[in-house]
């Protein structure tokens, strides 16, 4: 029983990417202004979680294993090859289909047109991979903190759903813009989500057999670089091309790091 309860509490909050699935399908997010907004809001969430939470707590975690100028060095080193993955996958990537190398309006007329935009459709699953592997430590997380104590769990559940909705957002928005299919759009969302329980279980299996605690901790912050490049070659760069008025990204990015501020601060209460 514990651990059936600690797997649904883990897939509920791994799901609570469908919400912001389903708000990323709507209509209007193709208005140039509301997709440059929540194209910037996702920024934001990813930025502040990697740079206040996740890295942080990687070096303090670290810290305690292999002391705190070592600490910095393995953090350090993992931010930068999660970050490069990043951009050795951005590089790999034909011009003519490259998210970063296209143009805001013209492609949104495609868009309303009807028409497939490969460009979009790449950068929703190449945003939806990396919020996968983000959600595997964080599953892992809400599924070991519920079999230690329930409740803490719960509460760690709420505010990991909490910043899971705009991460599906942000996972759903370009993917239905790119194909007018709110399946495929929901599918991808929910896809990222589902990453959580299966983190949580699989990386329960692993730690309760050989895993050390070293590897976490590191691919916390391989994933925190992943999250900050994927944000600043993708997202932001994106928010720029699709705004009618600069001050469009500026006020999502602050939405989104002031909601994942708060979230971080329920998190804390648990």
């Amino acid at each position: 029983m514990p651990l059936l309860l600690a797997f649904l509490v883990t897939l509920l909050a791994g799901l609570s990417t469908c919400v912001g699935g389903w708000l990323g399908t709507q209509t209007r997010v193709l208005r140039r202004d509301v997709l440059a907004a929540a194209l910037a809001f996702a920024a934001g969430v990813m930025i502040t979680i990697s740079v206040v939470e996740i890295a942080p707590s990687a070096l303090v975690d670290l810290g305690h294993l292999v002391g705190e100028g070592a600490a910095r060095w393995w953090v350090g080193g993992a931010l930068i090859v999660g970050a490069l993955s990043v951009v050795a996958v951005d590089r790999v990537i034909p011009h003519s289909i490259n998210p970063a190398e296209i143009g805001g309006g013209e492609q949104l007329d495609r868009i309303n047109a009807g028409q497939v935009d490969p460009r979009l459709l790449r950068s929703g699953v190449l945003l939806a991979t990396v919020v996968a592997l983000h959600n595997l430590p964080e599953g892992l997380a809400t599924f070991v903190a519920t079999l230690k104590e329930p409740s803490g769990g719960i509460t760690l559940a709420v505010a990991i759903a909490i910043h899971n909705v705009p991460e599906g957002l942000a996972v759903a928005a370009p993917i239905y813009a790119a194909t007018r299919s709110k399946v495929q759009a929901l599918l991808w969302a929910s896809v990222s989500g589902l990453a959580e329980p299966v983190g949580g279980l699989l990386g329960y299996l692993l730690l309760s057999a050989v895993l050390p605690d070293e590897w976490m901790v590191i691919s916390l912050a391989l994933v925190a670089g992943m999250m900050l490049a994927v944000s600043f070659l993708e997202l932001l760069p994106a928010a720029r091309r699709y705004q009618t008025h600069h001050t469009q990204p500026l006020i999502g990015f602050f939405l989104g790091a002031v909601v994942m501020v708060l979230s971080l601060q329920l998190l804390g209460q648990g």
